[in-house]
């Protein structure tokens, strides 16, 4: 399994609310993507920074969403360019579901 964060710095602050209105408008985007089993979206305390947290089922399905296709969006949404960071993630505790999720 796959963990990624993508962060952005935004040009100026935006507010918790803001926030709220900006990503419930991307959110469907993410329905449905192949591989993707949740996205959750964080902004930092200051609300100089935003991004994605997303659990992937692999690399592969990771990487065939972070296009220049969806480079593009990021930048003409926030102005801003976004990084990604890739993490292995090979033990997962879903409180929700009550299991222990391993990558083997």
């Amino acid at each position: 399994m796959i963990t990624t964060l993508t962060t952005f710095t935004l040009l100026k602050p935006i507010t918790l609310e803001e926030a709220r209105s900006i990503f419930q408008s991307t959110a469907p985007k993410y329905r449905e993507v192949p591989g993707l089993l949740r996205k959750t979206y964080v902004l930092s305390e200051d609300g100089r920074t935003a991004g994605g947290i997303y659990f992937w089922i692999s690399r592969a399905d990771a990487e065939a969403l972070y296009t220049e296709s969806w480079r593009t969006f990021v930048r003409e949404k926030y102005g801003t360019e976004p990084v990604v960071t890739y993490f292995e993630s090979p033990v997962v505790v879903d409180n929700v579901a009550g299991q222990i999720i391993t990558d083997d």
